[in-house]
């Protein structure tokens, strides 16, 4: 499952342009996976992962992460793209069915650069 959100940070302890605040158009992919698939013969209905996906996102979206996310405020984590894919994975994890694991997350800050986030890997 895809989307996207739109937000700005920036990065501390950074050497470079990055230091300063600046926004990206982000692209998030979510994978789940699980080991049964319901009567239906889904393992999740799409509709109830992207309900969960935009739900996570629409916590970012709009947002200076580092001012407006909790978790990425100070003493937080950086928000790098591989700290939202971390954060993404785990927010996502706690809106879906406990039989569905989120496999990966990846987080494309432009169309070249991505870092992805595989829980338990």
């Amino acid at each position: 499952m895809e989307s996207e959100f739109s937000a700005a940070h920036k990065l501390r302890g950074y050497d470079g342009d990055c230091e300063r605040l600046h926004g990206h158009n982000y692209r998030v992919a979510a994978t789940v996976v699980g080991e049964a698939l319901e009567d239906s013969g889904m393992l999740v209905d799409f509709r109830v992962l992207r309900e969960a996906l935009s739900s996570v996102l629409g916590e970012l979206d709009h947002r200076c992460l580092n001012d407006d996310v909790p978790a990425f405020g100070s003493g937080g984590a950086n928000p790098t793209a591989e700290n939202i894919a971390r954060w993404t994975a785990e927010e996502l994890r706690a809106r879906l069915p406990r039989s569905v694991r989120v496999a990966r997350v990846t987080v494309w800050e432009s169309e070249r650069s991505s870092a992805a986030y595989l829980p338990g890997w």
